[in-house]
């Protein structure tokens, strides 16, 4: 019976990890596909866009992989498992200080335009 209980909850939980990486997948697509098009347009977004999509699609990974964590029957596999949530927490928080400095960049740009249409005027 025991047996039984656990194999139901191992495909639980190997159908939801598959559930979470796959809407990972799915925004990962989205966002290059939306970048590919703002790239057409030249739209000024499109290096802020793409970051905060991937920064979305890496978290849902890192959220599959930590599900993950649960099914691991020996030690290997944990520490593959560790070392790939690493590797994606690492590119997750690169991303997110980019996005930042993106934004700061953007804020002080239209900061310094406001201040120089300001001075024309005077």
């Amino acid at each position: 019976m025991y047996a039984v209980i656990e194999n139901i909850f191992f495909e639980i939980v190997n159908y939801t990890v598959l559930f979470i990486e796959g809407v990972g997948v799915a925004i990962l697509v989205w966002t290059v596909i939306k970048a590919v098009i703002d790239l057409f347009r030249k739209n000024e977004r499109l290096r802020l866009d793409l970051a905060e999509g991937i920064a979305l699609a890496l978290e849902f990974k890192i959220g599959g992989e930590l599900l993950r964590t649960v099914v691991v029957r020996e030690l290997s596999e944990l520490l593959i498992l560790g070392a790939v949530i690493l590797l994606r927490a690492a590119l997750t928080f690169l991303i997110h200080w980019e996005i930042g400095i993106e934004t700061s960049g953007k804020l002080i740009g239209k900061n310094i335009t406001r201040f120089t249409k300001d001075d024309d005027k005077k």
